[in-house]
């Protein structure tokens, strides 16, 4: 039987390369996308019993902040509304990578008044923390108004940067998945031999050769290899040296494995 749409082998095994590859930052990283940062707000708002939370994120064809998703009774009104990365307490905190807790935001001249009526929803107090990862900034987390008197304080800095990460972590496996996608799809393009007449592929023909490319990556009997892989993965912070005694074992499991397995 023929590969689908007539993908040479080195072709497809090229693409299997690259599709493991997906899948093991798949394993490593928590799944991405907007209902990930959606539940990331609305643990955010539970947590600080706040009237709403929001995640910015940074624009880089337009260099502008953009208001993704929102949680809480007063935060829908400001999904969509674009920003300059120097305007308001956003744009204050993405352009400086500093996290900030303002109790009266209408006596800051940092505050953005104009977009926070646009939105409908002036907030008395916030509180705003960049997502920041070891590349960049990618945007910023906002949370407005915690009902409980005596407004942010220190902890609940430390605590939304807490949260900040968890989103800018999902923010860049997202992107991961979306690059890849991409880089498959051009590489596929390329692919003079493939599609008829030697003309480049069209979608359909795509579609089937990167489903022949992923297919039977997640098998049961690789569940405990993505166990240890995940536990390896949070000794990215360690020690240095714990992460070199922890190659000296694996070393060790590898020669002792079975020659010739999967």
């Amino acid at each position: 039987m023929s590969d689908p749409a007539g993908a040479s082998p080195p072709a497809l095994e090229l693409l299997r390369a690259i599709a493991l590859r997906v899948e093991a930052a798949g394993h490593l990283e928590p799944p991405g996308g907007a209902a990930v940062l959606r539940s990331i707000v609305e643990a955010t708002v539970s947590l600080f019993d706040a009237e709403a939370a929001s995640i910015a994120l940074h624009d880089p064809a337009t260099d502008r902040l953009v208001f993704e998703v929102a949680a809480g009774a007063q935060g829908e009104g400001v999904v969509g509304l674009s920003i300059s990365t120097h305007e308001g307490v956003a744009g204050y905190v993405f352009s400086t990578g500093q996290p900030i807790a303002i109790a009266d935001v209408a006596a800051d001249p940092r505050f953005g008044s104009d977009a926070a009526r646009r939105t409908g929803y002036v907030p008395r107090s916030l509180l705003a923390v960049p997502l920041v990862d070891d590349d960049d900034t990618l945007g910023v987390l906002e949370i407005l108004d915690r009902r409980a008197p005596g407004g942010f304080g220190l902890r609940d800095v430390e605590l939304a940067g807490v949260f900040a990460r968890q989103a800018t972590v999902a923010i860049r496996a997202t992107r991961l998945e979306r690059d890849t996608t991409l880089v498959m799809r051009e590489a596929l393009r390329a692919l003079g031999s493939v599609g008829a007449d030697d003309e480049a592929p069209d979608d359909q023909a795509i579609e089937e050769l990167v489903r022949a490319a992923v297919g039977g990556l997640a098998r049961d009997g690789d569940r405990p290899v993505w166990a240890l892989a995940d536990r390896v993965a949070r000794l990215r912070s360690a020690d240095p040296e714990q992460v070199g005694l922890l190659s000296e074992l694996l070393d060790v499991l590898l020669r002792r494995a079975p020659r010739g397995g999967r």
